[in-house]
């Protein structure tokens, strides 16, 4: 965690020198040990289950996709909530005009937006600063679009490592996996699916926490109302992630439309200098975003 953490502190030094206006001279000078002093902190939780009884969670990754809006609706008929871990940039990019309609409508209907990183990139295989960056690019979508920055975090394919627990507690987000795999994105029939599921309903766990894909027609026009039903069935109750974990589900929420720079700069910052210094945003996946605390 010392390396990572370090690495991730001169980085973040470098960029900023570059960065900052010759004006800010006069500011005190943070040193490597000064910037690493921030990242001193515990690696980021991982969740495998839930923790409140007699819940379920439903989640689905991936999106926004084709099949959202009426996987809303279809939640909607079963009073059921759920948790969307959303991508940027993987089988459509999140800005598109339908797409923000989509997560929007995800939203009003009171599901928990999450992430599930930029581009579904394996973890593993990044640099901190890459992956850094890959976390913010959505936190920053999420800021924009829906005005609230995800508290909870998904690695694509379910893959992570010390190192990117410590990157996920730097941006302020526990992990969360699964103890149920629908097994749509591995190409489970229909008929499987519904099987696993009944079969899960039969065991009635003390609670659930499921993986599904919204990018899956199956899922989202048999799966999903066959397993809602079959654990509707056993009594349970079918909550967001933050829910069933007794948590908050966004550390911030703002204004749509604000740069999450800038709401963590005016956490501490008078809102004047931001401008004034002309900050730069995170718009190229290469780029280091000025996200840390003052």
């Amino acid at each position: 965690m010392f390396t990572t953490s370090r690495l991730l502190a001169v980085s973040l030094l470098a960029t900023i020198a570059a960065a900052l206006p010759t004006k800010l001279a006069k500011l005190p000078e943070l040193t490597a040990d000064d910037a690493l002093s921030l990242f001193k902190r515990a690696p980021a939780s991982v969740y495998f289950n839930c923790t409140v009884p007699n819940t379920v969670a439903i989640t689905f990754d991936d999106g926004p996709y084709t099949w959202t809006n009426e996987i809303v609706t279809t939640l909607a008929q079963y009073n059921a909530k759920a948790t969307f871990f959303v991508n940027g940039n993987n089988y459509e990019c999140i800005y598109s005009p339908e797409n923000e309609a989509r997560i929007k409508n995800v939203f009003a209907a009171g599901h928990q937006m999450a992430s599930h990183t930029w581009a579904h990139l394996d973890w593993t295989t990044l640099s901190p600063q890459r992956l850094l960056s890959e976390m913010t690019l959505l936190d920053d979508a999420l800021v924009k679009i829906l005005g609230v920055k995800p508290a909870f975090v998904r690695p694509p394919f379910g893959k992570y490592n010390e190192a990117s627990r410590d990157v996920a507690a730097y941006n302020g987000e526990s992990i969360v996996i699964w103890d149920f795999d629908s097994g749509d994105s591995q190409g489970a029939s229909a008929q499987k699916m519904e099987t696993d599921y009944q079969n899960l309903a039969a065991q009635k766990p003390p609670t659930i926490l499921t993986l599904n894909h919204e990018t899956y027609e199956a899922t989202a026009h048999r799966i999903l109302p066959f397993a809602l039903s079959a654990l509707q069935a056993q009594g349970y109750s079918f909550v967001t992630v933050a829910e069933c974990l007794a948590s908050n589900p966004y550390q911030t929420v703002t204004t749509p439309g604000t740069r999450y720079l800038d709401v963590r700069l005016n956490n501490s910052l008078n809102s004047s200098l931001i401008v004034s210094l002309g900050l730069p945003h995170y718009d190229s996946v290469m780029n280091i975003p000025l996200t840390f605390d003052f």
